[in-house]
């Protein structure tokens, strides 16, 4: 007996050892963006019972925290802004202990300081949200796809999480939930956790989230909603107006799971499903864990569009399994999520289709470095947004700079290497949160490993701790773009008929587009538009890139759907390139007022902050 117990010991003691070596733990650093102050007292799991009312238009109910007190004080601090805090008790016999909201920074909301003993495991935040809570938007029947009922959705990142859950908002804390939902009872719930796939007859919905998550990646929406299944994993939910042209648009989603498993290992999160928002949801996608938050935008009718749910689907290991710790550090989400989308998607879609995206990339990135300037501390990947709302770092620097770097890494030490680095990386760092320089000290050891001539040959702090782009970046070239471009020097002379037989891709169209010549007059245009009809495409993308040309340009017919385009979505990131369009002269600002006006009440908080300022 002594002997099997010796064995058992020694085998334990191998696993635990052999555990260490893959998993590295890292402390929680301190985020500029939370009052929390983790390494005394850290929330670990939530269970939220909550009611969605949409005559208030709130949300109230109970958050209880089951927390770690580890410096046995006598407080904890979470994060609340704009939160009705009506009542704060202990433990499971619910002893109502004292609270009190601390001073109020621009952006960041409140601290709220609960008192606690040394001994204290659970806090209980009695709330209800207001009408200042930026992470809600509530809609109306009206504002929906069906026009029948009402709707809400949640959107955390980057620090919004805090206006409809008090909570210890910081992407370095992460934590596992349970969640009772009730809804009227013609409406579903859905969450960032496991979900239902039909209304019930009670209006009231649990959720179970188990494994550990930041605050940004809470999210709900509630909805008149309806669930189809791709495959035995994936499926869509979305309105009944939209759900069957949204389960033929992802039709590939398993696909792209499978996909991305064989690239970077194991998908962690049991269900991938999405869910079809309506239109004043403020981004292309929110990665939410298990469920991904989607434009309608994306429903182009020709699976043209469908990228974007690489980039998505691409979070479920760079910034749900391994996140950023700070705001500072968004490139590790953003900037990986990029590069895993791009190979997803030569996976699935070609090579062609993947040199095409490379060059829209690098174009991307040029445009955001020549708007905000090569110096600029903010074209830096690792940023500094002290005192600053971390929305602003959000650009396309995270995005296509880290791609870039990326991309660098792959071409030094060859593709099979550089997918063992990241497949062990992502296992190495799995469900934690870390920093650039976590991420550099990881790098310099298991891929450098003292190799000066690799070391410079990738220039590593030159990516992430200098401005603009390193001189090794890597210049991607597509043939197809290249014979639109032979195309562009002739078609003036020859005519454009034709043209939509030789360019047929969303990507196609979008690099003839961009590259129109300067001095194209409103009837060029005109024949054009006739030749491809983009001013009435069903591509958001084309139109978008399209409108900023007819607005440069004057083409005065299209400003009728140009006003449309605008006043029908809200992804901020897609109005945004318009809006700066028509600034640039004074009748363009006066236009554009005047369409902001009419558009605002259908856009979301962040869309409004981005745009407001412009036209002032």
């Amino acid at each position: 007996m002594k002997k099997i117990n010796l064995l058992l010991i020694i085998i334990i003691v191998f696993t635990a050892c052999q555990k260490k070596e893959t998993t590295i733990k890292h402390e929680i650093v301190k985020d500029s963006h939370s009052f929390s102050k983790p390494n005394q007292a850290v929330a670990k799991h939530l269970d939220l019972d909550i009611k969605v009312d949409f005559n208030s238009q709130t949300i109230s109910g109970k958050a209880s925290w089951i927390i770690e007190n580890n410096s046995k004080g006598d407080e904890i601090i979470f994060d609340e802004n704009s939160l009705n805090i009506t009542k704060v008790t202990l433990g499971d016999d619910e002893k109502e202990t004292t609270f009190e909201l601390g001073k109020e920074v621009e952006f960041h909301g409140k601290p709220l300081h609960i008192k606690i003993k040394s001994n204290t495991t659970k806090v209980n935040i009695y709330y209800n949200t207001t009408k200042d809570g930026v992470a809600l938007q509530w809609l109306k029947p009206e504002q929906t796809a069906d026009k029948k009922k009402p709707f809400v959705f949640s959107q955390g990142e980057s620090i919004w999480s805090r206006t409809w859950i008090p909570c210890q908002d910081s992407p370095g804390i992460r934590f596992t939930y349970n969640a009772k939902v009730t809804v009227p009872k013609d409406l579903m719930a859905v969450m960032s956790a496991t979900n239902p796939q039909q209304k019930n007859k009670t209006g009231i919905y649990t959720f179970r989230q188990e494994k550990a998550i930041p605050s940004y990646l809470m999210a709900i929406a509630v909805g008149d909603i309806e669930f189809k299944p791709i495959d035995n994993r994936t499926g869509v939910y979305a309105e009944h107006t939209v759900i069957n042209k949204a389960k033929w648009e992802f039709e590939e989603l398993g696909k792209m799971v499978n996909a991305a498993e064989k690239l970077f290992g194991p998908y962690q999160w049991g269900r991938y499903d999405v869910i079809v928002l309506p239109p004043s949801f403020p981004y292309g996608g929110m990665e939410n864990p298990n469920l991904t938050f989607l434009t309608p935008t994306v429903l182009a009718g020709d699976r043209s569009l469908t990228s974007l749910l690489a980039h998505e689907l691409g979070h479920s290991w760079s910034g749900n399994l391994v996140t950023n710790a700070t705001w500072d550090d968004i490139w590790l989400n953003e900037g990986f999520t990029t590069y895993v989308e791009h190979r997803i998607g030569e996976k699935v879609f070609g090579v062609k289709e993947a040199k095409m995206q490379d060059v829209l990339s690098r174009k991307a990135l040029k445009v955001n470095l020549d708007e905000i300037g090569n110096n600029s501390p903010d074209s830096r990947l690792k940023v500094d947004t002290s005192g600053r709302n971390p929305d602003e770092g959000l650009s396309d620097i995270p995005y296509e700079k880290g791609y870039a770097f990326l991309q660098t890494v792959e071409a030094a030490v060859g593709r099979e290497k550089f997918d063992k680095f990241l497949t062990d990386y992502f296992k190495a760092h799995a469900f934690q949160s870390i920093t650039t320089e976590d991420f550099v000290e990881y790098f310099n050891k298991n891929l450098i490993n003292g190799d000066k001539v690799l070391a410079d040959k990738i220039k590593l702090n030159d990516w992430i701790y200098k401005t603009g782009t390193p001189n090794n970046i890597i210049i991607p070239i597509s043939e197809d773009f290249n014979s639109i471009d032979n195309i562009q020097k002739t078609w003036k002379k020859i005519g454009v008929k034709g043209l939509n037989q030789k360019i047929k891709s969303t990507n196609e169209k979008q690099h003839f587009i961009d590259y129109l010549p300067n001095d194209i007059t409103p009837k060029e245009m005109a024949e054009i538009d006739k030749e491809f009809n983009f001013t009435n495409s069903g591509n958001f993308v084309v139109q978008r890139q399209w409108f900023i040309q007819a607005i440069q340009h004057k083409y005065k017919k299209a400003y009728p759907s140009i006003e449309q385009f605008l006043t029908s979505y809200s992804r901020t990131g897609s109005l945004l390139p318009l809006y700066k369009q028509m600034i640039k002269t004074p009748e363009g600002k006066t236009w554009a007022k005047r369409i902001y006006e009419k558009a605002k009440t259908g856009y979301h908080t962040t869309t409004i902050q981005a745009i407001k300022p412009l036209l002032k």
